[in-house]
């Protein structure tokens, strides 16, 4: 299995989004030796904002293409590349202003390629990104799950939404919330998520065994 982890929190080594997913990828990858890891860490190597040479490259046939066309199409392939090369991908977020992080949110935007992850024929868009089990880690301050701030949480629809619009419906959710309220707080968050994490750690080598 082929494993993605993409991570994109500005905190770092602070972040508990990257920290969890990234414990998540290397039990995985422990339970079975056979697992391959793939990292794209964001914040290290942020990719560009689409711009217009994108925007127009990606309709050019690839020998018609100027330098920096090519080149700002390149960095796309790159990571669509990676999206579909992955049995298994995990994306790891900070909830910032009540949604994912801009680096992930580029990210998105070069996996979001028309005739490539998706098309639209008679019957409307279908995704071409299939057979995808897709983890979402994402940690927030605050409770937005449940209760009266569910109503802020556009990281998780905005996810899903697209995801499933590129044909990745697999998805779960790993939440990491509350981790503004105290150290307390902070210790079972973290204590839930990686509860969460063993026990979808623990499924797979049933599913491995019995394959």
């Amino acid at each position: 299995m082929s494993i993605l982890l993409v991570t994109s929190s500005p905190r770092g080594a602070a972040s508990h989004s990257t920290r969890i997913a990234t414990e998540f990828a290397e039990k995985l990858v422990a339970a079975d030796p056979s697992n391959t890891l793939v990292v794209r860490d964001l914040v290290a190597n942020p990719l560009p904002h689409i711009d217009a040479d994108y925007a127009s490259g990606i309709y050019v046939p690839a020998e018609a293409r100027t330098a920096r066309q090519a080149e700002a199409v390149g960095v796309s392939d790159v990571v669509l590349d990676e999206l579909f090369a992955a049995d298994t991908v995990i994306l790891a977020t900070g909830f910032i202003n009540f949604n994912i992080s801009s680096t992930l949110k580029s990210w998105v935007d070069h996996i979001s390629r028309s005739g490539k992850s998706f098309a639209y024929g008679e019957n409307g868009p279908k995704g071409l990104v299939t057979g995808k089990k897709v983890y979402i880690v994402l940690a927030s301050g605050g409770i937005y799950s449940e209760g009266a701030a569910v109503q802020f949480d556009h990281a998780i629809p905005y996810l899903r939404g697209v995801l499933g619009f590129l044909g990745m419906t697999d998805v779960d959710v790993i939440r990491i919330e509350g981790v503004g309220m105290g150290p307390d707080a902070v210790t079972a968050a973290l204590a839930k998520a990686t509860a969460k994490v063993d026990a979808v750690v623990a499924a797979s080598q049933g599913v491995a065994a019995a394959a």
